[in-house]
């Protein structure tokens, strides 16, 4: 997708929740195929209302019990059953942690969970909803993928892929309305990364929310040296990275990298491209911005603990400007 086709997308005031784009396209499939199942311990999310109503023998409410929610789905899965498992991200994960290691990964089985509020979407309630170690975690676990869509189009793209090639999956949806990246999802395969801007020495690497953080990023440069011709890269599979190489295609074509990600620097995303570039043998330069190893109990919103704790826009571009 060239620049400026790019940079000039709005947000329109009847764009929809990913999860509701998600939970949508996850419901006109369940009513074509009967194997499909919903599980999930919340009652508070109206899209699924139609999912529980409509289509109540495959919709299943675990109550307040994602660890029974789990053995359960596993079970479903072993039968044949094509498992989506819904809650907000922290309950998914390291509540479930246990039960998603002994009968998800250990047996690989091919669930796929569905986590909303990554990161520090559900500010300001504080580190029992925040996310900021979820991809360490997830990513230690065994035959596990784990896909972060950036806008509703991709997040489409998943809900049909989790359906046509069923495997152990983790789905990472944000829970604020995303301006569409993405005209359309242009990949053949179901791949791990795409350049979403063309740029020359130096591109930013990340995912989700914050390759929004990263446009605008980009647009204030641009404002300053049109020269500068940053590049922006989605890597949207965090696990595995390794199909086809696109991403090792990627980032030789580059001399600086720089990854931004809503998590501790400590195992997560950038760790994950660090591991990766050492398996491969790529040799640049990678400079690291994410979140102080910290639990956050201060309010002020979402992009005030990212400006303040590690993500500062000003000191990512002052960075940048000095490369």
């Amino acid at each position: 997708m060239n620049k400026a086709n790019y940079l000039d997308f709005s947000l329109s005031k009847d764009t929809p929740f990913m999860r509701d784009v998600f939970m949508e396209n996850l419901f006109t499939e369940a009513k074509k195929d009967k194997n499909i199942f919903l599980l999930t311990p919340d009652m508070g999310a109206p899209t699924l209302d139609k999912f529980r109503k409509e289509l109540p023998k495959q919709f299943i409410h675990s109550g307040i019990s994602e660890q029974h929610m789990i053995d359960f789905a596993c079970g479903l899965a072993m039968s044949g059953k094509k498992v989506f498992c819904y809650a907000m991200a922290p309950f998914i994960t390291s509540r479930t942690f246990d039960q998603l290691k002994c009968a998800a990964a250990a047996m690989n089985v091919p669930i796929t969970l569905v986590g909303i509020g990554v990161g520090l979407g559900y500010a300001d309630a504080g580190p029992t909803h925040y996310t900021t170690e979820d991809i360490a975690c997830m990513r230690s676990l065994s035959n596990i993928e784990i896909l972060t869509p950036c806008d509703n189009t991709s997040a489409k793209k998943m809900v049909l892929e989790c359906i046509k090639n069923p495997k152990f999956r983790f789905i990472r949806l944000d829970r604020e309305i995303l301006k569409d990246v993405y005209e359309k999802f242009e990949i053949n395969e179901f791949e791990t990364s795409r350049e979403i801007i063309n740029g020359n020495s130096t591109a930013i690497l990340t995912c989700g929310y914050l390759i929004h953080r990263g446009i605008k990023i980009i647009q204030d440069l641009n404002r300053l040296d049109q020269k500068l011709n940053i590049g922006l890269i989605d890597l949207y599979k965090i696990k595995p990275i390794n199909k086809n190489n696109d991403l090792k295609k990627i980032m030789v074509k580059y001399k600086n990298i720089i990854s931004i990600e809503e998590q501790t620097l400590f195992g997560g995303f950038g760790s994950a491209i660090l591991e990766y570039m050492n398996i491969h043998n790529i040799n640049l330069n990678l400079k690291r911005f994410g979140l102080d190893d910290i639990y956050y109990f201060e309010n002020g919103g979402r992009n005030h603990l990212l400006d303040k704790y590690g993500l500062n826009s000003e000191n990512i571009k002052q960075y940048i400007l000095k490369l």
